[in-house]
């Protein structure tokens, strides 16, 4: 066993000098490595740039109704999901006390009016007074002090007049904003719509709106006119413009699209997390769902055109508070040399072109200035060739090249290690598709 074991081991021994020597001298050298990649032919394309962002449905107009006097609701005539016309009775609030504070106006009114009936026959009386006084001080038969005394009281009886004229002005005034609250008891629709929320119910109170904000009694919406209101972050806002058409999915018809208009953009931002790493600035956008919806919530002929244009479809029922998301497009550029997105990497020129003799050059970044491009690789007869490109709009797979790279050119698609780290121009690829 002994002798055996010298064996073995002297073998190993020999067979470990013979794989040093072996990969030193090159005996076992199976040629330059090459690097497994998957390929796609470059290809003309119609691309079409996209915006995505998520919202929620709401009608385009939406009149929310709340009262303008307070009081108790007697009469209460329609329900939820009601569909009403402009000037339809909806509720009315009692009027007792406005009746009696009408009828206290006009008798303060009447009372008034006595007054400067009684104000006019002091005026008259202190104007004979007045004249005659004045016919006898021209004579010297009064004195000077009798005269202006009259006078004074002339003018100030006239004064009187023309104070009890204003008085009645006032009451009058008072009078119509009266009988104005009296008719703000009656509660009609402005416009044609449907009752989308009822907050209330016959008998309750309901404050008025005079001095803050009033109860919020009932919404009425136009529910065949639906919008999506979606947040745009600011990176993509400046892609989005008034009329920009958008694809429109909402959650409670999953696997349908539904068409979209851009209609809206605002100007001023919500930002959230202010001062925060996470803080976020986007813009609200509406888009006007163009695709009919909601044909029985309308009027009698907007059902009637809206039935014809949409023919045997199912009919879509949009309510409000849905969540959807909408794909807007902003850009389309037909027949562009087109590429997958991720076959376009960045590469350092200056670190590539550095010297590889200086090594310091290259590892300290402080002492070369960076400069990143945009490159593919193109297949060239299995070795992998770096090409400079210009690139345009993307949509969620495809990107525009615009210049560097010709339709029909086999490039590069992946692996993302192996292209995004690893390949280097000339490394020899095996195509692995």
């Amino acid at each position: 066993m002994k002798k055996l074991l010298k064996i073995f081991a002297i073998f190993l021994v020999l067979v470990a000098v013979v794989a040093v020597a072996g990969s030193q001298f090159g005996l076992f050298d199976r040629g330059p490595s090459t690097k497994d990649v998957q390929t796609q032919v470059s290809e003309l394309r119609t691309i079409t740039q996209l915006v995505s962002a998520s919202g929620r449905i709401q009608p385009e107009v939406q009149v929310i109704i709340r009262p303008d006097v307070s009081g108790e609701i007697i009469e209460l005539n329609v329900k939820e999901g009601d569909f009403v016309r402009e000037g339809d009775l909806l509720l009315r609030i009692r009027p007792d006390l406005f009746q009696a504070q009408i009828d206290n106006l006009n008798a303060t009114l009447l009372s008034q009016m006595a007054r400067m009936e009684q104000a006019r026959a002091t005026k008259l009386q202190a104007e004979v007074e007045y004249l005659k006084n004045k016919e006898l001080f021209e004579r010297n038969v009064i004195s000077q002090l009798v005269y202006l005394q009259s006078k004074n009281n002339y003018e100030a009886q006239k004064a009187n007049f023309r104070a009890s004229e204003f008085q009645i002005e006032s009451a009058r005034a008072q009078l119509r904003r009266a009988e104005e609250e009296l008719r703000q008891t009656v509660i009609r629709s402005p416009k044609d719509g449907t009752i989308t929320r009822l907050a209330v119910e016959r008998g309750e109170r309901v404050l008025g709106q005079a001095q803050m904000t009033g109860t919020e009694m009932m919404r009425i919406a136009r529910l065949e006119q639906m919008e999506i209101l979606v947040d745009v972050n600011e990176n993509d806002i400046v892609n989005v413009s008034l009329a920009d058409t958008a694809l429109i999915q909402v959650d409670a018809y999953p696997g349908r699209s539904f068409k979209g208009m851009v209609t809206e953009i605002a100007n001023s931002a919500d930002i959230t997390g202010t001062g925060s790493a996470e803080q976020v600035t986007n813009y609200k956008v509406k888009i006007r769902i163009l695709t009919p919806h909601n044909l029985n919530s309308g009027s009698d002929s907007f059902r009637l055109a809206s039935s014809a244009e949409v023919g045997d479809q199912e009919s879509v029922m949009f309510r409000p508070g849905m969540s959807g998301t909408v794909d807007i497009q902003t850009r389309t550029v037909r027949d562009a040399v087109s590429v997958p997105i991720q076959a376009v990497t960045v590469r350092d020129f200056a670190k590539d072109n550095a010297s590889e003799s200086d090594t310091t050059l290259v590892t300290d970044r402080n002492r070369h200035k960076e400069d990143f491009r945009r490159v593919v690789f193109v297949n060239e007869d299995g070795v992998a060739k770096r090409r400079e490109v210009t690139t345009g709009i993307s949509d969620n797979n495809f990107i525009q090249i615009v210049t560097g790279l010709e339709a029909g050119a086999e490039v590069i698609t992946g692996s993302f290690r192996i292209l995004s780290r690893e390949l280097n121009d000339g490394d020899l690829i095996t195509v692995k598709n």
